[in-house]
């Protein structure tokens, strides 16, 4: 049996549209559709019912997809133990990370990790924190990578990093020639804020309810990198990672309001299933990350 068309058939059926997989895989369509052919003739059954807009499993195909998943798990847990007898660290591993993880973490950690580890193939979803954790859940991720809490204890959660948080503002704002501030004088401000269920909009709200601030008005993005965007073209204020907006603090194009000389931190986390076993790759980028 072919592995490789073991992963385009689960694909193919994920999706449930040929050309979607082949996006997907960046393979040809025709390629797709020779190797399910070819797992066609092999089980000597119809594994998938065709239309011109999807694809179903047949009773067959569904027997396959349930069994893939093992089998493609008791493959890659095989090469590892080989591997690992010559020291070699292989396999796969599908991380999901919430933007400013994903986004300004990720990559350095992963630039050095594939550079010592070649023989792994990493696959990255960056979504938001709630969407990961249920990403998760669902088992279509091995490792999820989390900014703040979730909501209860069925994932084992490990903190990696604190998060240092910062309001910022633009340099033409009336608060940005204040040394300190209290909180009741962000009272009526105009706020950028990400969507609900990221991570950093959790750390906005908690702040805002806990000061008991008025808003004046608000616009809401969907990634860090375009609040950053709004701040700096003086749409109004925002709580941002120390790390999204450090070099603009360096540059003098935002800066960083103290609220009572306080310091606000937040912590990321691995988050994985509880019954999830990790393979040698897997445990290697995680002891890493941990590390660092």
């Amino acid at each position: 049996m072919n592995i490789d068309a073991l992963k385009i058939f689960i694909t193919v059926a994920k999706y449930k549209n040929f050309s979607r997989a082949a996006e997907h895989l960046n393979f040809s369509q025709p390629t797709i559709s020779l190797h399910i052919r070819n797992l066609e003739e092999e089980f000597n059954e119809q594994l998938l019912y065709r239309s011109p807009k999807y694809v179903e499993l047949t009773k067959a195909g569904k027997v396959l997809y349930r069994n893939a998943n093992k089998i493609l798990t008791l493959y890659s847990n095989t090469k590892d133990e080989i591997n690992h007898l010559s020291n070699i660290v292989s396999g796969s591993i599908k991380i999901g990370a919430s933007y400013t993880i994903g986004e300004y973490l990720l990559p350095k950690y992963l630039a050095q990790f594939t550079s010592a580890h070649p023989e792994v193939d990493i696959e990255v979803v960056i979504k938001n924190t709630e969407e990961i954790t249920e990403l998760i859940r669902q088992a279509r991720l091995d490792i999820g990578l989390i900014e703040g809490k979730i909501e209860n204890n069925d994932l084992v959660v490990k903190p990696f990093l604190e998060d240092e948080m910062v309001l910022v503002t633009s340099p033409s704002s009336p608060i940005a020639s204040k040394d300190n501030i209290l909180p009741a004088q962000l009272n009526n401000q105009t706020w950028i804020l990400r969507e609900i269920g990221s991570g950093t909009r959790a750390y906005s709200d908690y702040l805002i309810k806990e000061w008991n601030l008025s808003i004046m008005r608000s616009y809401i993005f969907n990634s860090s990198q375009g609040i950053k965007e709004a701040v700096l073209n003086n749409l109004g204020i925002a709580i941002l990672s120390h790390i999204i907006v450090e070099k603009e603090l360096e540059r003098g194009e935002l800066v960083a309001i103290s609220i009572n000389k306080a310091h606000f931190t937040r912590t990321l986390s691995f988050i994985h299933q509880t019954n999830h076993s990790f393979s040698m790759a897997e445990q290697v980028f995680v002891n890493e990350m941990l590390e660092k």
